[in-house]
């Protein structure tokens, strides 16, 4: 990350800060989150996870497929490093996947299996209030220095403000309510994002880019979109570019 230039690194964090606009949409937030902290770490992978009403994770957006559903993979089998950084509110840095056996017996077997060989862990958190975790997936040991560190846990902190933000202030309605409603969501995108594998032939990866790109260029929400796909797919003939 030491290659990252001041202002690109600046403008990162205003654009996570940036939750006050008109028709915020929480998966999309989410989603941009994942993609800009990977893009800064360059051979990691970018996984989110929020607490929902009940003060369960779920998962909600990742940079790449594998870590979706390394995400969900570590929630079912109820151990992992995320879990570990919401439960405790502190960050778990550089931990080696091929010796993290004992601590994340179900996690650590099958992330290490796919190529990764170390994890990090990042809370969103603002003060005592903890909602979420970032995971981050490395394909080499100690990757992150003290430096690092810093940065990511300074960005998940702001992409916290910003959801507390948004909601307190913006539309004055509950942080839970929101969760809950990206969680319906996530279940619709998700679908989605089969259904256009299956018909155009292409990975889940490329399908959710596909929709992703579609809604920008519609100036729509995702998971309108994602939802026009799972009951109506013939309604966008010019979902798959040309």
């Amino acid at each position: 990350m030491s290659t990252v230039s001041p202002e690109r690194l600046a403008g990162i964090f205003v654009e996570v800060a940036d939750t006050l606009v008109d028709e915020f949409d929480l998966i999309e937030f989410l989603q941009m989150l994942a993609d800009r902290a990977a893009d800064l770490l360059d051979a990691s992978t970018v996984g989110l996870l929020l607490a929902d009403p009940k003060g369960q994770l779920q998962f909600m957006a990742a940079s790449d497929e594998t870590t979706s559903l390394l995400e969900l993979f570590q929630i079912q089998g109820i151990d992992g490093p995320c879990l570990d950084a919401y439960r405790t509110a502190a960050p778990v840095i550089n931990a080696d996947l091929r010796r993290a056996t004992q601590r994340w017996p179900r996690f650590a077997p099958v992330a290490a299996s796919v190529g990764f060989r170390s994890v990090h862990a990042f809370p969103l958190r603002l003060r005592q209030e903890v909602i979420g975790a970032m995971g981050v997936f490395g394909t080499e040991v100690g990757d992150l220095d003290d430096a690092d560190v810093q940065i990511m846990q300074a960005l998940a902190d702001v992409a916290s403000i910003g959801l507390l933000q948004e909601r307190t202030i913006s539309r004055g309605e509950v942080l839970t309510e929101q969760l809950q409603g990206a969680l319906n969501s996530r279940i619709i995108i998700e679908q989605a994002k089969g259904a256009i594998a299956q018909a155009q032939g292409v990975t889940v990866d490329v399908a959710f880019n596909v929709m992703r790109a579609y809604a920008r260029r519609t100036n729509r929400r995702l998971s309108d979109i994602a939802n026009l796909v799972v009951t109506d797919l013939n309604s966008l003939p010019d979902l798959m570019p040309t």
